[in-house]
Formats: C-alpha cells, sequence, structure tokens
C-alpha cells in the first residue's frame, strides 16, 4: 500500500540558519527557535544540506501494521529488521513480512505509562549476535530501569547478561535509549524519573547520559572517575546520534510538560563530555554559567522521542542531516548539519500520520520510522501502530 502523496505536506521552518556549535568550555548557541518561528539567513554559499526536501516526492509505503508502541528498531541484517514493543515484545520483521511470534517477550516489563520495553541496539553493524536492550521494571523500593545483553540465536535470545542495573525509573521520564557510538561504546540516555534535582547529582543514574564499556565495565576515559556519567543535567532525553564526518554528538530531549515547569522547551544539545545541560535549574533556553545552552528549543512542545543522523547514498541531500520523530508535533524534524556543527537548515515534515517516535536507517539508505498512536495521548488510526518506509523511488517514476 502506497501512502497518496496529498496525505504528506510539508511544513518549512527556519530555513539556512547560521549557528555557533558548543565547546567542552563554552555553551553552543546563543539563539532559540520555536516550533512557530521562521527565518531565512543564509551566510555562505548553498550546499546540498541547505535545500528543503521535498518528501512527497518519494515513496511512502507502510511496512508494517497492527503493532502496540514500537519504541526503537534497528536492522541485524539487510533483509531483518528488530523491534521493540513497549508492553515487553521483542518482535522480527524478515524479508518484509512481520513474524507472529516475537523474538522474545518480557512478562517482568513495567507498564504503567511511558516506560516499559525500550532501547535497543547492536554491536558491531549487522552482527546480529549480541543484542542491547533497556526495560523498566518494579522492585520493592520502586522502579527502575536496566541495560541488558543477550545473544540472538535467530528464533530466540540467549545467555543474558545484565550490563547496568538500579538506574531511576519511574512511569513518566524513565528514558532510554541506547546507541553504540563511532568509539565502539555504549551510551544510554535516561530520564529523571519525575524528581528532577537527581539529574544535577553525579551520584545519580538519572538525568544523564551514560557510557560503558560493551561488557558494561566504566571507561578509563569517562570525565568523570569511576562513574558511568558521560553528560548531565537532562530531563528526559531519548534522541542519540553522531555527525558522520565530525563525530559530534547530538542529542533530543523532552522539556517540561506543566507539573515541572511550563510547557515546551524541548531541546536539541550537542553534547560534550562532562557537559552539565541544565536541568532542572534552566530550561526553555534560559541561560546560566557553567551550563551548556541547547542549540535548539521548541516551545510549543514538539515531545521530540528520537533521532539519528542520515548516512545513506539513497538521499543525497539529507547527508549530513539529523532527523528525529515528535509526538506532541505530529511529524518528522530535519536539522541540516555541516561538518563544523553548524545548522545551515531547519525543516518539519507534516506528515498527516500522528505520533511519529522512532526513525532509523535501512541498509538500502531507505528510511523508516513508527507511529505512536495506541499508547493512550493520540488518535488511533486504522492499523495503527504502523512502521512506515521511504524509498528513494519517486511517485512519477511510479506513474508513469
Amino acid at each position: 500500500m502506497r501512502i497518496p502523496s496529498l496525505l504528506i505536506g510539508l511544513t518549512f521552518l527556519a530555513a539556512c540558519t547560521q549557528v555557533d556549535v558548543p565547546t567542552e568550555q563554552q555553551a553552543s548557541s546563543r539563539s532559540n527557535v520555536t516550533a512557530s518561528s521562521t527565518s531565512s539567513v543564509q551566510t555562505s554559499a548553498p550546499t546540498a544540506q541547505m535545500y528543503p526536501f521535498n518528501v512527497s516526492a518519494y515513496q511512502l509505503t507502510e511496512f508494517a501494521r497492527g503493532l502496540e508502541v514500537p519504541w526503537s528498531m534497528m536492522f541485524t541484517d539487510e533483509n531483518r529488521m528488530v523491534f521493540t514493543e513497549r508492553p515487553g515484545r521483542l518482535r522480527v520483521i524478515e524479508d518484509g513480512v512481520l513474524q507472529p511470534k516475537p523474538l522474545a517477550e518480557f512478562p517482568e516489563v513495567s507498564t504503567r505509562s511511558e516506560e516499559g520495553l525500550m532501547g535497543l541496539a547492536t554491536l558491531g553493524g549487522y552482527d546480529h549476535h549480541s543484542l542491547y536492550v533497556c526495560l523498566a521494571y518494579e522492585t520493592s523500593s520502586g522502579m527502575q530501569t536496566k541495560v541488558v545483553r543477550y545473544r540472538d540465536a535467530g528464533d530466540t535470545l540467549a545467555d543474558e547478561t545484565i550490563i547496568l542495573d538500579t538506574i531511576p525509573a519511574a512511569q513518566f521520564h524513565a528514558g532510554c535509549r541506547l546507541r553504540f557510538g563511532p568509539d565502539g561504546m555504549l551510551y544510554i540516555t535516561t530520564g529523571d524519573a519525575t524528581d528532577g534535582k537527581i539529574a544535577q547529582n553525579l551520584q545519580s543514574l538519572g538525568g544523564k547520559i551514560l557510557r560503558l564499556e560493551p561488557d558494561g565495565s566504566i571507561p578509563a576515559d569517562n570525565p568523570f572517575p569511576g562513574s558511568p556519567v558521560w553528560s548531565y543535567g537532562h530531563r528526559n532525553p531519548q534522541g542519540l546520534d553522531w555527525h558522520a564526518e565530525s563525530g559530534f554528538l547530538v542529542a533530543t530531549e523532552h522539556g517540561p510538560s506543566g507539573f515541572d515547569g511550563a510547557g515546551g522547551g524541548d531541546e536539541v544539545n550537542r553534547i560534550v563530555k562532562g557537559g552539565n545541560y541544565g536541568w532542572p535549574v534552566v530550561s526553555h533556553g534560559k541561560h546560566q554559567d557553567g551550563m551548556l545552552d541547547p542549540l535548539r528549543v521548541y516551545t510549543p512542545a514538539e515531545a521530540p522521542a528520537s533521532g539519528m543522523f542520515y548516512r545513506g547514498d539513497a538521499f543525497p541531500e539529507l547527508q549530513g542531516s539529523y532527523l528525529f520523530g515528535a509526538l506532541r508535533g505530529e511529524g518528522i524534524w530535519r536539522l541540516a548539519f555541516d561538518a563544523s556543527g553548524k545548522v545551515l537548515l531547519e525543516e518539519k515534515w507534516d506528515l498527516g500520520l500522528g505520533r511519529i517516535r522512532e526513525i532509523t536507517e535501512g541498509p538500502d539508505g531507505s528510511l523508516y520510522f513508527s507511529t505512536s498512536n495506541v499508547d493512550g495521548r493520540g488518535s488511533r488510526r486504522p492499523g495503527d501502530d504502523k512502521i512506515f518506509r521511504l524509498t528513494k523511488e519517486t511517485n512519477e517514476a511510479e506513474e508513469t
């Protein structure tokens, strides 16, 4: 089934905006951009990344349907996708067909609200023998999350190894994105578990981005000796990826939602070793010495739920672009970066499909993204939740 291009509307925001980027000593940006603002400032010769991307010119199709809050997804080889469903299932799509039996189920998972079976990662690209998952579960002292490694045996998981446990969690702000960096280390985003003060406490694992060796040991070059903490002062980061050329790390983060501050204030941050990103001391782009300013701030809230740099060849105009799904904003945002970390262009793709959570790149450079309309906060559409695929084939070529 191909989604008609008439369903796909584009909203172009803040095209060709140049901003400064952070060092480990100073803040990254002096300007904040809201979801309703527009600008057109070009200060250098145009590059491919500066041009808006006409998503409606390409083929958007359903890849899977009838899912329940698909949270994280990735390819283990050219024909096999694995993905988590938040209620506690690890699912497989093989040769384009959703397998009816989960690869694994996690009955211990807590599913009160935003938490559950969340992040998913593998070490070594398409070497799919080692899978890492992050899940929330209840204990006698409260909810926690843990990161667990398994061996992918093809039709089941084996050799369970706990990599990190006792991460603070709650039914809100539980994190938990997993990603291996270009340095071969495992990075883990954690939420503040609705207790903002722990984000500034270096003795707590909550409200942080953590960095570990693949076996769970602490790297010797982490900024705080003996600690997995890589950066802190985060509220609930859920997107994480590295620029392919320059290797700088960018993360998305959910801003306050009323009970802990004025709504909005969602952030895109350039993450540096040992950086303090301010929560709960500052938000909504306010500055305080010793804390790093965001690259972008979104008010009203967009609810950024993911984040990836596009590296493929299928869409050359997207290379160097950071893409993230918006839950409340119901679309996909694109920030085009150059190799120095400057934002060249910012735009939003309004797809008409509801809440967008995860987005990932396929082996052939196609883009895959998931809806999250059955999570209790969206409007269910027929067949939801779904995974969609955007391919390089043009609608014009298909119709002729």
